[in-house]
């Protein structure tokens, strides 16, 4: 992993946020490299009691390319102590119709040795969309 610029999880918490995120819901590689870079291949992701693994996250990320075409990743806080993390971010996305969605994001995770994913639990809360607004809140 050494040549691979973008931060682990474990490097830059808010990085990879920021990273994950656009290289899934924008990017033009293929989803299953860039999930292998962030995460290990028995990734669990928990979301808002929702079970995902590696290949339901590929399924995920594919109808989103096609809606989203443009995502803010604006983080909050992050900490990582040992394998553990913890981050609350909000994420605004544009849709192709013009519908913008906005949620605040609480993320719980567990690092591999490599520093990529291995767990995560995370619950999300749908926010009025106030993008523009210069407040960010």
């Amino acid at each position: 992993m050494s040549e691979n610029p973008r931060p682990t999880p474990a490097q830059e918490l808010a990085g990879y946020l920021r990273s994950y995120i656009r290289e899934m819901g924008l990017g033009n590689e293929d989803p299953g490299v860039v999930i292998d870079r962030y995460h290990t291949p028995d990734i669990e992701w928990h979301s808002d009691g929702i079970w995902l693994d590696r290949d339901k996250l590929i399924a995920h990320a594919r109808p989103a390319r096609k809606s989203a075409i443009a995502l803010d990743v604006e983080v909050h806080d992050t900490l990582v102590a040992g394998d553990r993390v913890a981050a609350r971010y909000t994420l605004r996305s544009t849709m192709r119709k013009g519908r913008r969605l906005s949620n605040e994001i609480y993320l719980f995770g567990e690092l591999a040795p490599d520093g990529r994913l291995r767990r995560v639990h995370s619950t999300t809360r749908d926010m009025p969309d106030q993008a523009g607004d210069g407040t960010g809140r």
